[in-house]
């Protein structure tokens, strides 16, 4: 969940970049799909710009917030034809994995002796 601080946070940094993602004429297409999602487990954070020619499938808002649903990320800014989204990274998967193999490990090696 993010806070309302975290959220004026992430919209002061992403303000002055510039975005990652336009999406065209075509639309929004599996493999912009792809790379948002990319970008999102990588960078935590995507803009994207959308073009006027990929305005016809709707408005700025519903497209980002369909997209938003779709990737299960954080709509945390539009302005105008540019949105940026925000998805946290799983960060404790691979050390609670990496736990239970060594509590296994840990386990076995006294029955062994």
């Amino acid at each position: 969940m993010i806070t309302p601080r975290m959220r004026r946070r992430l919209k002061r940094e992403l303000s002055v970049e510039k975005p990652t993602i336009w999406v065209g004429k075509e639309g929004v297409t599996s493999q912009a799909m792809n790379e948002i999602g990319r970008q999102l487990e990588k960078r935590e954070m995507v803009k994207v710009k959308l073009l006027r020619s990929a305005l016809k499938e709707g408005e700025a808002l519903g497209i980002a917030s369909k997209i938003a649903q779709q990737t299960e990320s954080a709509l945390i800014d539009v302005r105008g034809h540019t949105f940026v989204l925000y998805k946290a990274r799983k960060r404790g998967e691979l050390s609670i994995n990496h736990s239970k193999d060594s509590m296994k490990l840990s386990s076995l090696e006294p029955a062994s002796l």
